[in-house]
């Protein structure tokens, strides 16, 4: 099948997801096409069977803002036609879905099926924004099949704009090959001495993922015992963060990486990810520091309890509760057996539930269907 796929190219869940699905696709044998304004993180290396097709923005005086989302829609058209696409997947609903029944209505009446994935902030912040929200639902309702990457995410998304049309569970999946426990105890003392506790963030520092209180529940835990936080990743908070390290006193315990093309070595590295998030759709940074054999303490809230298990394969606290995270934190920091035992089954769950052969041809599945519902594509 010859799949489109459009996608930030930014270090964000969605890309990554539609990047490594890329990659997965190909090696299954599809020829994939994938488009953005940038070539995404992510997709060097990728089996050659996937081309990325750079979307161009032309300026103009009269232009306040470049319109991305047509030129988007003109290179879904070109791609359409040059390639032969069977169907295009969108990853995020603004403007990606958009611009792809754009493409859908031009290319008419030869078909071209819109498959649209929803991440995340595209129904929980973004879409509830009173100037997308209209634009969000016609895409939801639009599209000729949609999913989610999670239960908690389609509920949510029936919740703010109505059952508008059934939206499929697909989960986020990991490359458990390339994400997978070997600690690298040469490369683990550039971060933390020996006796030293190593926690690792990652994240794109926006204020939903509260990077703050990552920094928060380190300086607790350090009071009581020698504990250092990697943190990876860049985004607009990166700078607050620097300075509250500083006013709590454990600059010199707070790592700052910036964002790390092979975050499957750094993971490894770890003793527990910190993931203090408002809420994650999914949690895809906890899936694979999990598939790396490191468990996670983050907040019961949005999909996370359909990715971990509280006190099986990481602890899962009240909303928002930074003190009882620390508390977590330095529980399992105090039983190394627990926590080694956390670790192994949260690799086990990373293999048996989230791999890459259990979940990509469910969206196989999904491009068969939609292809096969208007008859043969021309």
């Amino acid at each position: 099948m010859r799949v489109g796929i459009v996608c930030y190219p930014t270090a964000g869940g969605s890309g990554v997801v539609a990047t490594e699905l890329a990659c997965a696709l190909a090696r299954r044998e599809h020829d994939v096409h994938v488009l953005s304004y940038a070539q995404p993180f992510r997709l060097e290396g990728c089996d050659q069977r996937v081309r990325w097709h750079e979307v161009e923005v032309t300026t103009y005086p009269l232009f306040r803002y470049p319109p991305y989302d047509a030129a988007l829609a003109s290179r879904i058209v070109e791609t359409a036609e040059e390639e032969g696409l069977d169907v295009v997947h969108v990853h995020y609903a603004i403007p990606h879905a958009l611009a792809a029944l754009l493409a859908r209505d031009v290319l008419a009446p030869r078909r071209l099926p819109v498959v649209t994935t929803l991440h995340g902030t595209d129904i929980t912040i973004v879409g509830q924004d009173r100037a997308y929200a209209p634009m969000t639902r016609h895409a939801i309702k639009s599209s000729d099949a949609v999913t989610a990457v999670s239960a908690w995410l389609a509920r949510e998304t029936d919740r703010v704009f109505g059952s508008l049309r059934p939206v499929e569970v697909i989960p986020n999946f990991v490359d458990t090959a390339r994400f997978a426990p070997g600690r690298d105890g040469q490369r683990r003392r550039a971060y933390a001495r020996s006796g030293e506790a190593l926690l690792v963030h990652v994240s794109n520092f926006r204020p939903v993922k509260r990077a703050l209180a990552a920094v928060e529940v380190l300086a607790a835990v350090a009071k009581r015992r020698p504990a250092v936080l990697l943190m990876v990743g860049d985004g607009p908070e990166r700078a607050a963060c620097e300075a509250r390290a500083r006013a709590l006193g454990v600059r010199d315990r707070v790592r700052f990486v910036g964002a790390q093309a092979d975050v499957e070595a750094l993971l490894p590295l770890a003793d527990l990810f910190l993931l203090p998030s408002e809420f994650e759709s999914f949690g895809l940074a906890a899936l694979e520091a999990m598939a790396c054999g490191t468990p996670t303490v983050a907040f019961a809230s949005g999909g996370l309890p359909e990715v971990v298990t509280d006190g099986v394969d990481g602890r899962l606290l009240p909303p928002l509760d930074d003190a009882a995270m620390a508390e977590a934190v330095l529980d399992l920091l105090e039983a190394p057996e627990r926590l080694a035992a956390f670790g192994a089954a949260a690799r086990a769950s990373a293999v048996e539930r989230f791999t890459p052969d259990r979940v990509v041809p469910r969206y196989e599945a999904v491009y068969r269907r939609v292809v096969e519902a208007g008859g043969p594509v021309a």
